[in-house]
């Protein structure tokens, strides 16, 4: 089935850029363009995207008031944010307001393709050395434990936890299997477990949600 894109960036030639690498992919096509967060938030609401492609810093609307709206209009809405450096300020807000993950404006035609193909697929987009560095800026901005997540936290079984936190590590399905020494299926129904208990949407808003509570800290 073939992934369909819209990308959002206020510069036509990134936008041309980005639509030219995914459209080469056979099993992606880019359906549309928008030039800032307002203008992508109706795109969407139009075009119905599988990804979208969002930049940060755009005039009128920013991406993170528009991944924002986005996702609180479709649930199952999936935003990839681009941005230009791996510790953009704006990256946690980004997460928080419910990115599926993030990539480098600078990442080769095939990481974009696989980020795509990776968020298009339910999975969090966070490499394992960039969920590091954003655990630290995670401590940074948040001193204390968020209250609601540290209430929620008794809902989970311990291996409930245990998954949550390696997911929050970065880990995919089948390497938090390989680790605990279970079938990935079996991870897959603690995944599922984990998101319905927590109310979240996805894995990346578990990792956040790991991060708030203290389930996972810097070092």
């Amino acid at each position: 089935m073939t992934i369909s894109v819209l990308i959002v960036d206020d510069q036509a030639m990134v936008r041309e850029g980005f639509s030219v690498l995914l459209n080469a992919m056979p099993d992606i096509e880019v359906v549309g363009e928008a030039v800032n967060g307002r203008e992508a938030v109706a795109r969407v609401d139009a075009l119905r995207p599988d990804v979208v492609l969002m930049d940060i810093r755009m005039p009128e609307l920013n991406g993170i008031e528009a991944t924002r709206e986005i996702v609180a209009a479709d649930g199952d809405a999936k935003v990839l944010v681009l941005t230009t450096f791996d510790l953009d300020e704006y990256v946690y807000q980004a997460l928080r307001a419910g990115a599926s993950g993030f990539l480098l404006k600078d990442a080769s035609a095939r990481q974009l393709a696989d980020g795509v193909r990776v968020v298009a697929a339910g999975e969090a987009l966070l490499a394992p050395t960039v969920t590091r560095r954003l655990i630290t800026e995670f401590s940074r901005i948040s001193a204390a434990p968020r209250t609601p997540a540290l209430a929620r936290i008794g809902d989970l079984t311990e291996r409930e936890t245990e998954v949550l936190v390696l997911i929050a590590q970065g880990l995919s399905n089948g390497e938090i299997a390989s680790h605990l020494v279970v079938a990935e299926s079996t991870i897959k129904t603690h995944v599922s477990r984990i998101l319905v208990k927590l109310g979240l949407r996805d894995r990346t808003q578990a990792a956040v949600f790991a991060y708030e509570a203290r389930l996972v800290t810097p070092g």
